[in-house]
């Protein structure tokens, strides 16, 4: 970064319990250098890219986002993170507003900032081949575990052992298709299905249809630790996502010891390599046999519980700071 000023100038609206809120909270709380800035309001707001250029003329220091806001000047001074490129990608669960700000704003500060951050290799191809940038100047710092999710945790406990998904009710993490699979499965009379978040009226419509009602269970919003609990005591975690930047409830699950389904594209196979099984998630047939095979093979389970534990070790937050603080901290323009 630019010599104006020891100190950083961090983009702290963004933190929070999930996602891009975790992220830029433990970013926050590990690395000194770091300093709140000076204006409130949505980072994500529709006009905020004005205020924080103005803000930072004020301001002679380099200044890091932890989320997809950018100003429009002072960029190679400015460090952005694009965790992934869901709103350019994902057509329904993007807007006209956004479109315009990802093509105007984002991509312009993508071609002229110091750094870009990301949490994947699959983020990292899509970044560049969308804003036409080098790979060396996108650094994929991956993403950690929180320390509540671990072996150690105790199972929440439910009438019937249980298939976890984790979601919350975007098209992309294909709830409905899992439902689906799950109808289409032996594990009917055996097992429950606990989801995050709560109902809506399309996903009841859903549930009427393939007459699974009294199997079907929301939690809620949930804490990190009852989080953790109801990973560890589920018999697998289905998460058949279309597209993920990363995949933070895959990891979450292998530090729990559960087993994982999950996808075999965007992020998820690359995230999870041979630790979890692999389906097509536009396949139902496909994730119906990962279901009962992952609920009834004990020794298919006891092998994706041991890959699982090794493949979590890879995404420490440490790791993640150790990355930002040598491409962020220390580097020099």
């Amino acid at each position: 970064m630019a010599e104006l000023d020891k100190t950083i100038i961090f983009d702290s609206r963004w933190i929070g319990d999930h996602g891009i809120g975790r992220f830029a909270r433990e970013i926050f709380e590990r690395i000194d250098c770091l300093e709140k800035i000076g204006i409130t309001g949505k980072p994500s707001g529709k006009l905020d890219f004005l205020w924080l250029t103005l803000y930072l003329a004020r301001k002679k220091k380099n200044f890091f986002s932890p989320g997809y806001n950018a100003p429009v000047l002072f960029l190679k001074r400015s460090v952005i993170t694009v965790h992934d490129l869901n709103h350019v990608d994902v057509e329904h669960n993007t807007s006209l507003l956004k479109k315009i700000y990802y093509r105007l704003i984002l991509k312009r500060a993508c071609k002229r900032c110091h750094k870009v951050l990301t949490v994947s290799e699959f983020s990292k191809q899509r970044i560049a081949e969308w804003a036409g940038i080098s790979k060396d100047k996108i650094v994929v710092v991956g993403n950690g575990v929180s320390d509540a999710f671990n072996n150690s945790v105790p199972p929440y406990e439910h009438e019937k052992p249980f298939i976890f998904i984790a979601g919350n009710r975007k098209l992309h993490k294909n709830e409905h298709a899992a439902l689906r699979a799950f109808a289409k499965s032996s594990l009917r009379n055996s097992h429950s299905v606990i989801m995050t978040g709560s109902i809506t009226e399309e996903l009841s419509s859903l549930i009427k249809e393939l007459d699974i009602n009294d199997d079907i269970f929301f939690c809620g919003r949930v804490t990190d630790k009852e989080l953790a609990s109801i990973y560890k005591g589920a018999s697998v975690l289905f998460f058949p996502s279309l597209y993920e930047g990363f995949g933070l409830p895959v990891i979450e699950a292998m530090s729990c010891g559960t087993p994982v389904i999950t996808s075999n594209t965007t992020s998820l196979g690359e995230v999870s390599g041979d630790a979890a099984l692999l389906v097509d998630p536009t396949n139902i047939n496909e994730m119906t046999y990962a279901l009962e095979s992952v609920c009834s093979d004990e020794r298919l389970r006891e092998t994706l519980i041991s890959k699982g534990f090794e493949r979590c070790k890879r995404y420490t937050w440490e790791n993640t700071i150790n990355i930002i603080k040598r491409e962020v901290i220390e580097k020099k323009l």
